[in-house]
C-alpha cells in the first residue's frame, strides 16, 4: 500500500474516500481506500457515480462495534485514478479487481463484502467465484438480478444516451442529472452526499455511460449463477428504488439458498437513507452468521 498523494479538488474527489487514505494497486488499476476501526474487515463497494464517502456515516457508527471498515473508490471515482488499462466500468471488471484487492487489504482473513448497485453485483460475482474468500455478503439493491425485458432494454438504452449527452457536454445535462438523482437518492438523510454526487455528475458522465452499457451485456446477468451461492447473504433493499426495483429482482433473490431480505426506506442506498435501521440489521446479520465480532472497541 502506498500513500495517496494530494489530488486537485475535483468534484469527484469530494464524493470519495477522505484523508487519511492510501492507494492500492489491483489488476493494473490503482484504488483509493480508507480504513477505520479494528476487528472483522468489511469492504464497502459503492455504486457508479458515487464514492467511498457513501460509507462515512456507516463507518462511524459500526466500527466501534468491532469492525474494520474499509471503503474503496472504484477506478476514476473519488480519489482513484482513471483506468489506464483500456478496461471499462462494469461489475465484471470490478469483481476482477477484488481478486487482487482483497488479499492486499486483508491477507488471509475473510472480509464481509458490503456492496451497493454495481458494487453489490461485483461483490456477488466475486463470491460466486471464490466462496471461501468471504465471510458474508450484504447487498444493497445490487444489479444483475432483474430479468431482461423490452422495458429494461429500453431503459438502459435511454440511460446510455442520457450519459452520452453528458459526456459530450450537453448544456442541459447538469440540471437533468440533478433531477434524476433526487429520485435515485430520495431519502433526506442522504442529502449531503447526494449534493456532492449531483455536483460531480458532468465529470462522471463517461463512466456512468460505460456502466449502463455494461448492464445490457450477457455477463451482467447473475440470476442463474446466483442460485449456487454458498455464502451467507443479506439483501438490504431500499424499497422506493424505481430502477433497481425489488419487484424486478425478487424472483431471483428468492432462489438463492438461505438468502435473508430486509426492506428499508430510501431510493437506492439504505445505509445512506435509513442508516439506523440498516446499521442494526447489518450488525444483527453478522452476529447471526457467527463472523467473530468481538464486541465494542475502545
Amino acid at each position: 500500500m502506498i500513500k495517496n498523494p494530494d489530488l486537485s479538488q475535483t468534484l469527484r474527489s469530494l464524493i470519495g474516500v477522505q484523508p487519511p487514505s492510501a492507494l492500492v494497486p489491483a489488476d493494473g488499476a490503482v484504488l483509493a481506500v480508507s480504513r477505520s476501526g479494528k476487528g472483522v474487515p468489511v469492504i464497502c463497494l459503492h455504486a457508479t457515480g458515487h464514492g467511498g464517502r457513501d460509507y462515512e456515516g456507516f463507518a462511524a457508527a459500526i466500527a466501534p462495534l468491532g469492525y474494520e471498515v474499509i471503503a474503496v473508490d472504484w477506478p476514476g471515482h473519488g480519489s482513484s485514478p482513471a483506468e489506464t488499462t483500456g478496461r471499462t466500468a462494469s461489475a465484471e471488471r470490478y469483481a476482477a479487481l477484488l481478486d487482487d484487492l482483497i488479499p492486499a487489504l486483508c491477507g488471509d482473513e475473510r472480509p464481509i463484502l458490503l456492496g451497493n448497485s454495481i458494487g453489490g453485483a461485483a461483490a456477488l460475482s466475486f463470491a460466486l467465484r471464490h466462496p471461501g474468500k468471504v465471510r458474508g455478503l450484504v447487498l444493497c439493491n445490487p444489479g444483475g438480478l432483474a430479468p431482461p425485458s423490452a422495458l429494461t432494454r429500453a431503459v438502459i438504452a435511454g440511460m446510455v444516451g442520457f450519459f452520452a449527452a453528458g459526456e459530450r457536454g450537453a448544456g442541459w445535462f447538469a440540471r437533468s442529472f440533478a433531477a434524476y438523482y433526487r429520485l435515485v437518492l430520495s431519502g433526506k438523510r442522504a442529502a449531503l452526499q447526494r449534493a456532492r454526487i449531483i455536483a460531480a455528475g458532468p465529470e462522471m458522465a463517461s463512466l456512468l455511460k460505460q456502466a449502463w452499457d455494461s448492464f445490457r451485456q450477457p455477463e451482467a446477468d447473475l440470476r442463474k449463477a446466483s442460485t449456487g451461492l454458498a455464502v451467507p447473504v443479506l439483501f438490504a433493499w431500499a424499497r422506493h428504488d424505481q430502477i433497481v426495483a425489488w419487484r424486478f429482482a425478487k424472483q431471483a433473490v428468492r432462489r438463492i439458498p438461505g438468502a435473508e431480505v430486509q426492506m428499508f426506506q430510501g431510493g437506492h442506498s439504505a445505509f445512506l437513507e435509513d442508516p439506523e435501521a440498516f446499521n442494526a440489521a447489518f450488525h444483527g446479520f453478522v452476529l447471526g452468521i457467527g463472523a467473530g465480532v468481538p464486541g465494542p472497541q475502545n
